[in-house]
């Protein structure tokens, strides 16, 4: 018998019956808590998980399976240019627009090919950091300065992030390199043209399919009249991807036919019949996932395009659960806030609220650590800020909030943990944390 692995257990069932026995549910500051982290997940069921994370496994299995090692070290890894790394690492949010739980399946593919800590992370952070419609919203909504300051601290901070983490892992980082020196050039399976052609269609799509509204009233701009025809365009991106499973991955073209008509006459019906308009997208894209891994499984032309449906498969288990956890966390301490509704969690509000005000290190550390916590989706973070504005936040901690608050989460900490490690990852948020402090507060001094 085990005498530690037995106390060990022990110690579990009589804390869960501690847990029971003293279960607060008559306070209604807990019930209202339990509420709030039920509709976070429920909400990030319907937004997220089928228009953004599960186009992103399907674009993370590509890069995995179809973009060849020695094309990763190019760009990120050691035979790369560091000028070259970094200024496409920190630029990639212009492109991807996703938020801090959908760059995670794109962080990992990249880092477990071989790309240095460096670039990864400043991947990581610049890809919801510098999403170019919430730039342009911030300086709309909430001033010009605030959008400058956002879109210079966020390509600033992706760089000096990087640098910094690669230099405190600099002897590890520095094996890396000299272990990537010894692989050689192996030789592109198709020419990169087509790999990237066709990964840009996966990485349109789901780009396109979650644009957000540029906001009411705004009816004549041309982020208005993108948003409008973002459907259409998303079927038109799904049709070329149709014909790049053909000509590029070589599967049949019967089967593709069959999954294209399928994926329309899903979605016919539920745009006609789904009274949510919000909803009505989900049926297509669930049909249209599906039919790409049943035809890609079943391909045995090219070992490579099971494999990719496999790879995306092995990032949804890694990533999903650990995901569903923090989010039910993150709303069950600081509440759920989204579609103008703003349900308060076991913190309340008004406490936040509160430590926000001012320009002191104190109100910038407070309002980049909570930021740090909790989860904004793509442009949500805008209209919350001006909800906290007026309740009395200042410039600087209002700043603090957007470079720390987009591009982490507590769901986004538990699958970074996952992937580098604890104390890689605790680096990697006090970093942010610390540097958006700072930021802050020096914004708050001039503006």
């Amino acid at each position: 018998m085990e005498t530690n692995k037995e106390i060990r257990i022990l110690f579990w069932i009589a804390g869960l019956f501690a847990l029971a026995f003293y279960l607060p549910i008559e306070s209604a500051t807990f019930v209202a808590a339990i509420y709030a982290a039920l509709d976070l997940a429920k909400w990030y069921a319907r937004e997220h998980v089928v228009l953004c994370l599960l186009p992103a496994f399907f674009i993370a299995g590509s890069i995995a399976i179809f973009v060849s090692q020695g094309s990763v070290l190019r760009y990120f890894g050691a035979k790369a240019k560091k000028w070259v790394a970094y200024t496409v690492a920190s630029v990639s949010g212009t492109i991807l627009a996703v938020c801090s739980c959908t760059i995670l399946p794109l962080f990992s593919s990249i880092h477990k090919r071989g790309a240095g800590l460096g670039p990864a992370i400043a991947f990581l952070y610049s890809g919801p950091a510098i999403n170019i419609l919430a730039i342009i919203l911030t300086a709309r909504i909430l001033g010009w300065e605030m959008g400058l300051a956002r879109t210079v601290g966020a390509v600033a901070f992706s760089v000096v992030i990087g640098l910094a983490m690669s230099a405190i892992y600099r002897k590890e980082e520095g094996q890396k390199r000299k272990a990537q020196m010894a692989i050689p050039d192996e030789p592109e399976k198709r020419p990169i043209g087509q790999t990237a052609a066709h990964l840009g269609l996966l990485v349109l799509i789901l780009v396109f399919a979650n644009w957000g509204s540029p906001g009411q009233g705004d009816t004549s701009s041309f982020w208005y009249y993108l948003w409008a025809l973002k459907w259409p365009l998303v079927g038109l991106l799904a049709l070329l991807l149709g014909v790049s499973l053909v000509k590029v991955l070589g599967l049949g073209w019967r089967p593709v036919a069959l999954a294209g008509l399928a994926t329309a006459a899903a979605s016919a019906l539920s745009f006609g019949l789904v009274g949510d308009p919000r909803l009505a997208p989900l049926p297509p894209m669930l049909v249209a996932i599906g039919a790409l891994a049943a035809i890609t499984l079943k391909d045995t032309n090219d070992p490579d395009n099971p494999a990719w449906t496999e790879s995306a498969w092995g990032f949804a288990k890694q990533i999903l659960p650990l995901l569903a956890l923090g989010v039910l966390v993150a709303g069950f301490l600081l509440g759920s806030t989204h579609d103008g509704q703003s349900l308060p969690g076991i913190i309340p509000n008004a406490w936040i609220a509160g430590l926000v005000g001012g320009n002191s290190l104190a109100s910038n550390f407070f309002a980049s650590f909570v930021g740090a916590f909790m989860y904004f989706a793509t442009l949500t973070e805008v209209p919350i800020l001006q909800g906290l504005m007026a309740a009395g936040m200042g410039k600087g901690p209002a700043l603090a909030l957007l470079l720390a608050g987009p591009s982490l989460s507590l769901p986004n900490m538990l699958v970074i943990k996952g992937v580098l490690g604890t104390g890689k990852t605790a680096v990697y948020v006090g970093l942010v944390v610390v540097m958006a402090t700072v930021s802050g507060w020096l914004f708050g001094l001039v503006a």
